[in-house]
Formats: C-alpha cells, structure tokens, sequence
C-alpha cells in the first residue's frame, strides 16, 4: 500500500542517485571530490524553496538548515552523507523503479549477466508488492546514504507544510565523505548546535543501532630495489612480491571481512598500488572493542615486520591512525535518544532491532565528540555494490519514524 510519502520519496532518489558523488580517499581537498558539492548545492536550493531557515554550505562541505520549533523541547539533529562509496562505479547512475514488485528475480538492463533474488538478498522476500528502486547494472544505486537524505528532506518538507504538529527546533545536516571516514569537521558539533541527533543510514526496517565498529586505517609501504630485468639476479627486491608476502602472511581464518561475522572484527586489504619499486597498500582495520582493535593492528605491524626481516634490502613502513570509536562507549552513559528512537519505531508499527552496526556512520564520530547520535534504518540493501536495491515503502516506513521521533523529543 502506497502512503502519502511515497511519491516524493521516490521523485527525491530518482534524483539525488543520477548525481554522481563518489568522495575518494586519495585526495586531500575538503570534500574530496568537486561532484559531491553539485548534490549539496541541489539541497541548499531544495531546503530554501521549502522555506527552511539558516540554510548554508559551510565552507568545510557540510550542509545545515533549521526547521522551526512549533513547541519547546530539545534541539534534535537529523543527519545523512550525499556520497556514495568508492568501492565501486558510481558515475552515470541510472535509477528504474520496478513497481509492485512480483516476489521473482530481478535483472538488469545494463548488466543480463547480473540476478537479483531473495536467495540473494532475502529482505526481497518482505517487500512483495513494494516499489523497488535499483541502478541498471554497471554502478551502485549510492542509496547509501541518499537514501537517508530524501528521508530527512521528506520529513522536514512535511513539517514546513504542517506547522500543526508539535516538535523541536530541528538542525539538519547533509556530510560530505563519510564512506572514507572524513564527514565530521572538528567544527560540526558546534555548527551542528544540537542536543542529540540521529543518522539516517541504516538498512532493514526497524533497526535503531547504537553500537558500531571501532575503526583504524592502516597503510602499509614497501620500498625495493629496481634495476633492469635482465640484470636483476641478486639485485632486485621486488616490492610487490613483498606485498603478496604481506597479504599472505596475515592471518585469513576469522580474521578476513568475508570469514568473519557479528561482534567479530578483521584485517582488510582494500587497495593495493605501485609497481616494482615502491607498493602502497591500504588496510582498514576494525572490532567492536578497543582491545581488539589495537591487537589486529599490531598484528599488522607484526606481520610486516616479519617479512621485512626476509628481505633486509628492503624497507617496509606500517602506519596506523584512528578513524571513528565505538559509539556505544559514550551512548551507553545515557540511552534516552536510543530509547526514544525505539519508541518511535514502536509508534510506526515496527519492532525496535538494536543490531550493531558492521561499519560506521558519521554519528560515531558526532557521539565521539559530544553529540550523541545513534543511527536509524532506511530500508538500503546490498549496498557498495551493482545489486544494491531499496523498497520506497520501507523508505516511507522511515520517513514515519523519523517524524514521530521529533513529537517524541519534544515530549521528553
């Protein structure tokens, strides 16, 4: 059954996926790529027709806006990311909607060889009938987290146009580069000017999660000997047969992304570049405890001092810098945004699923530094990835929380 947000939430995905906002973790400008500022651009002309007040494009990429207080209470913020994940080709994204979805496999215009299923992906198996939003095969759909942005966006027009219902001031927030663990600016928090939020970049309906990863980044650099092949014998150090060693060295059982699951956490090579002579390769290393976390990365330190010791010539650099902490550790101090959340999802008609997330979202850091901020379900699936799909009713299932949250705080 279609609700009254249906509509706009899919006329808003259909539009803010085609933009291309891949960030990319190599560059050094803030946000990282141009393209994300074309999304956040669209939001501040989106957020000024709607008659939102303070709406601006900070100068470190972040979009704020407020929605007017109707009733006194807390200032709640509402937050979701405008890039997609670099991982995999996000660029001339082509969004189909499938409408009234028939239980059965789905393909692909761009990509036959692609099968989507509920053998696949078994949250299908709940959305018979729904609308369905996917890309056509090549790109990711980049509902992570634009998703999360029609939602707020769909909200907040539905407050501007209701002054009726009781809420809050609202603040919200629309982050740059998230997906590379860049999306909260030391000057966020006080821009933010909040007394707790939420991110909306969660996946299966119901969840409200307020535990994730704690994550490090790692990178490794190997330099070697280069000298002509048909000279090398005793002389070459080849720095990417000292890469290979690296990776193989580490350990693979319970300790890889794809043999690990739940609270367990891994060591993960996500890129690798360089020839011969010099090799660059970028781990990200995670656990849901401090503990774990700093054993996996000396593990990593370990292992390429190992190989290191194989090869004297050789010169092998292991640096670690913290990304984001678990957020668990400061919102466990006092549970009240998470316990009104789980009382929102209870008015939309859904049982609360407190899941620990197997990543990150930009609340982590926000809770990290002072801005407590769990994080909410926007019905996103197979995301990072060509499959990645989503249902417009879950969509709107969201839209429905995150509208009887704001009445919730201000009753609190």
């Amino acid at each position: 059954m279609r609700t009254a947000y249906d509509t706009e939430l899919q006329d808003r995905l259909m539009r803010y996926a085609a933009i291309d906002s891949q960030s990319d973790e190599k560059s050094p400008t803030q946000p990282s790529t141009a393209c994300q500022l074309d999304m956040s651009r669209l939001l501040v002309a989106e957020l000024e027709e709607m008659g939102a007040q303070d709406v601006e494009l900070t100068d470190y990429g972040v979009v704020l806006a407020t929605v007017p207080a109707t009733v006194e209470g807390p200032v709640v913020g509402l937050c979701a990311h405008v890039d997609t994940a670099p991982q995999f080709n996000a660029t001339g994204v082509r969004p189909r909607v499938i409408s009234g979805y028939n239980g059965g496999d789905i393909t692909f215009p761009d990509a036959p060889e692609r099968r989507l299923g509920p053998d696949i992906s078994p949250h299908l198996a709940q959305c018979v009938g729904h609308d369905l939003i996917t890309a056509s095969g090549t790109t990711l759909l980049g509902g992570d987290d634009k998703a999360g942005v029609a939602i707020i966006m769909t909200a907040a027009q539905h407050l501007l146009r209701h002054p009726e219902i009781p809420h809050g001031k609202l603040r919200l927030a629309f982050t740059p580069d998230e997906e590379i663990g860049r999306g909260v600016d030391p000057r966020l928090p006080k821009d933010l000017a909040c007394d707790f939020a939420y991110t909306f970049d969660g996946s299966t309906p119901g969840e409200v999660q307020h535990e994730t990863f704690s994550a490090d980044r790692g990178v490794v650099v190997i330099k070697g000997v280069s000298i002509h092949p048909g000279w090398a014998k005793d002389k070459l150090v080849n720095a990417m047969s000292l890469a290979a060693k690296v990776i193989d060295t580490l350990p693979q059982k319970n300790m890889t992304p794809e043999t690990t699951s739940g609270t367990q956490g891994f060591i993960h090579a996500t890129d690798i570049s360089g020839d011969a002579d010099e090799v660059r390769i970028g781990f990200i290393i995670r656990d849901f405890e401090r503990e774990g976390l700093a054993k996996k990365g000396s593990i990593l330190q370990a292992v390429c001092e190992l190989v290191g010791l194989t090869e004297p010539r050789a010169q092998i650099t292991c640096e670690i810098t913290p990304q984001y902490r678990n957020m668990r550790y400061w919102l466990e101090k006092d549970m009240t945004p998470v316990h009104l959340a789980h009382a929102a999802v209870r008015d939309a008609g859904l049982e609360p699923q407190a899941v620990a997330i197997r990543g990150g979202t930009d609340g982590s850091r926000l809770t990290e530094m002072g801005v407590p901020c769990p994080n909410i379900f926007t019905g996103m699936q197979e995301i990072h990835g060509p499959l990645e799909w989503i249902s417009v009713q879950d969509m709107a299932k969201a839209t429905e929380v995150a509208l009887r949250l704001v009445q919730r705080a201000a009753q609190a």
